[in-house]
């Protein structure tokens, strides 16, 4: 006879479970951002390969093959070509520093008059020197890395179009929580999905058109870059694109330009700044709203795990386990209530 009654098995299985679990887990951290960029795909081209499938009756793989190609086209290829032209970029200075050498001498005159620093454009340049190698690596040397995790997004994010019904019906049935709660965890990582991808990714494109708009204008050299560049920013809700026109304008007025750089520090400062706050606005009404603290904090938490990716990746993982919270305390109070029922009605 066993030593062990079925609740002594059971626990013992369990414990083996979390433990294989988290080993699983701690095998696959390195894909971690694969898994997420799949999920968060799958909410965004959902609705999109439903109407496809069932309104158009497109076949499920060529729906799904589509989905990923347009994805590939929207938002991975922009981030592949922010890195080249960053790369570029660094190397044209190395080429050529007697420009930037100039440039420097002047605003750390321009710096030394005005606030009593003569060395702060350099201690700044510096920092952000070891700031943009960490957040944009070497395309050669992270070549493996990117092609895998992109190999591994999208086998993922086929096989959750192709077989959608299987993929949400398994959520489903092992998801810890009851299924109305499941279906309204469901609506809420939508919502916040699209407002941290959609909603956030609307916001940048229009900045960072702005943006370029005003270098040209005012002769700002290599505008679009600068645009693209506030592009990304704008994923930071404290700095956002914006701050950008604040160098560009002291760089005007260093070079005897004192109109045009008060002019690109208002356009940015107030009209772009202003723009960005009435989309916010109207996207929080129309998609979802996500706290701006949520957005600061996840950008934190992305960085340091997925690189320029974090971003995106960092809100949306904040917000998810925000969601996740929420829906655990909606459980535990119906648990305390359920209890209290059955305690009046034993009494």
């Amino acid at each position: 006879m066993s030593i062990f009654n079925y609740r002594q098995r059971n626990n013992i299985i369990l414990i083996s479970i979390v433990v294989l679990g988290c080993l699983l887990l701690y095998s696959l951290s390195s894909l971690f951002s694969a898994i997420l960029g799949a999920i968060v795909l799958f909410t965004i081209f959902r609705p999109g390969y439903l109407y496809l499938t069932e309104k158009r009756n497109w076949s499920r793989s060529l729906a799904a093959l589509l989905f990923i190609f347009v994805s590939l086209i929207v938002i991975v290829i922009p981030f592949l070509s922010l890195s080249f032209m960053v790369i570029g970029k660094i190397a044209s200075i190395r080429d050529d520093p007697f420009f930037i050498d100039q440039l420097v001498l002047k605003a750390n005159a321009f710096a030394g008059s005005t606030f009593n620093q003569p060395h702060l454009v350099n201690d700044f340049l510096q920092k952000v020197s070891t700031y943009a190698t960490e957040l944009f690596p070497s395309i050669i040397s992270g070549a493996a890395s990117i092609l895998l995790t992109l190999l591994i997004l999208y086998f993922l994010l086929y096989f959750m179009l192709t077989q959608i019904y299987e993929f949400e019906a398994g959520l489903l049935k092992y998801a810890p929580f009851r299924e109305q709660h499941a279906l309204k965890f469901a609506v809420a990582l939508r919502n916040a999905t699209y407002s941290n991808v959609l909603g956030q990714g609307i916001i940048s494109v229009v900045q960072g058109l702005l943006l370029a708009n005003g270098f040209w204008i005012v002769g700002i050299p290599d505008a679009l870059f600068w645009g693209i560049i506030g592009a990304f920013i704008s994923f930071l809700p404290v700095v956002g694109a914006p701050t950008l026109s604040i160098p560009a304008g002291i760089y005007l007025i260093m070079l005897g330009h004192n109109w045009k750089g008060i002019g690109i520090m208002a356009y940015g400062l107030l009209f772009i700044g202003n723009v960005d706050n009435v989309l916010r606005m109207i996207i929080n009404k129309r998609i979802g709203n996500t706290h701006p603290i949520i957005s600061i904090i996840g950008v934190f938490i992305g960085l340091p795990l997925f690189g320029i990716l974090g971003l995106v990746f960092g809100p949306v993982l904040l917000s998810y386990f925000l969601l996740l919270v929420e829906i655990y305390e909606t459980n535990r109070l119906a648990a305390d209530r359920l209890d209290r029922i059955k305690t009046g009605n034993d009494l």
